[in-house]
């Protein structure tokens, strides 16, 4: 399996994130990427290469140009604007205060385009997330070539992007752009299947009008967990995508034998729907020990997993999401590969 990573995510490196009431160190930071790269090499998947340049006219085509025109900007007008630290939104349109008007004041703005206060812009990070989109189009292009799968180390992640909105670490969602792009290469049916243990709430967002696009998440019920506020049961989409999204919320401590069993009901349904290709949103923050999540599966689980996914049959493509407890991610991430190559 053929991994596409690029050096440039180094250019997104936020010194601090707004959690618990203090700033901290950021959970999603370089070194996670690094210890998957590691584990890569020690297990003889060392395959690994850089992608061209990101494809703009996709990109356009998922994201509304207001938005790309904002993370392009952000950077400069936030210090042309006097601000002292790194680009954090502190003011939102709240209930009953939605508009469709971005204000013209940075401060406003970045708040208008932002999902949480937790994702900080920096100057880098519209270079490394067109890195990030970049190495899951290269991905998707080499598995639509033929290949039976490839692994997009994505960062920063993007499953938590809208075509308009940033936040959960995420700046461009690089699932439902590779998804497009199976679409577009000729597929008819595509299915995208979430496994971070946050929802993707930008990724249903994107696709939640579509029937040619089926999108399954297990993750963190939303009573208890980020982004809260989408990821319930009863959200199966709407227009002509009604049917097309299942969401799988569950409750804190779950374990493998739950979280299983949700898999195997979303990968019936993918089978159902008889998708064509697979791209899979590679969160491994289900793990019993991720700093900012709450099931409970193992490191064996991700094995299991991988071979579940495996069992589908379908090109597919692996995105990576999250995963925080950066010593064990890059063993958690490579043992859902290795499951899924010996499925």
């Amino acid at each position: 399996m053929r991994t596409f990573f690029s050096e440039d995510h180094r250019r997104h490196f936020p010194q601090a994130e707004l959690n618990g009431g203090q700033f901290v160190t950021p959970f999603e930071r370089p070194s996670r990427v690094e210890y998957v790269l590691n584990r890569l090499k020690e297990c003889g998947l060392a395959d690994i290469v850089a992608p061209g340049a990101a494809d703009m006219e996709a990109i356009r085509a998922l994201c509304a140009p207001d938005y790309l025109d904002f993370l392009e900007t952000a950077w400069t007008e936030w210090k042309a604007a006097g601000m002292a630290g790194e680009v954090i939104a502190a003011n939102f349109p709240a209930r009953r205060m939605q508009t469709a008007r971005p204000p013209r004041d940075i401060d406003g703005k970045v708040g208008y385009y932002a999902l949480a206060s937790e994702t900080a812009i920096t100057a880098g990070t519209w270079i490394a997330a067109l890195s990030s989109a970049a190495s899951a189009q290269a991905a998707q292009a080499h598995v639509a070539a033929g290949a039976k799968a490839a692994f997009a180390l994505c960062r920063p992640p993007g499953h938590h992007a809208t075509a308009d909105m940033y936040g959960g670490y995420c700046f461009i969602n690089n699932a439902a752009l590779a998804a497009e792009a199976f679409r577009r290469d000729g597929a008819e049916r595509v299915a995208v299947l979430d496994i971070d243990f946050h929802h993707g709430n930008g990724t249903q967002d994107i696709l939640y009008g579509r029937g040619d696009i089926f999108f399954a998440s297990l993750h963190g019920a939303p009573e208890d967990a980020f982004p809260y506020f989408l990821g319930y049961a009863d959200e199966t989409g709407s227009g002509d995508g009604e049917g097309a999204t299942a969401n799988y919320p569950m409750s804190p401590g779950t374990g493998y034998d739950v979280w299983s069993g949700a898999l195997d009901d979303a990968l019936a349904r993918i089978r159902g729907f008889g998708a064509e290709a697979l791209v899979v949103s590679l969160g491994v923050d289900a793990y019993k020990d991720d700093p900012i999540s709450f099931f409970k599966l193992d490191s064996p689980d991700f094995t299991d997993a991988g071979r579940r996914i495996g069992t589908l049959g379908l090109p597919t493509l692996f995105c990576m999401e999250g995963g925080y407890a950066v010593e064990a991610v890059g063993i958690n991430v490579v043992n859902v590969l290795e499951g899924f190559l010996d499925a």
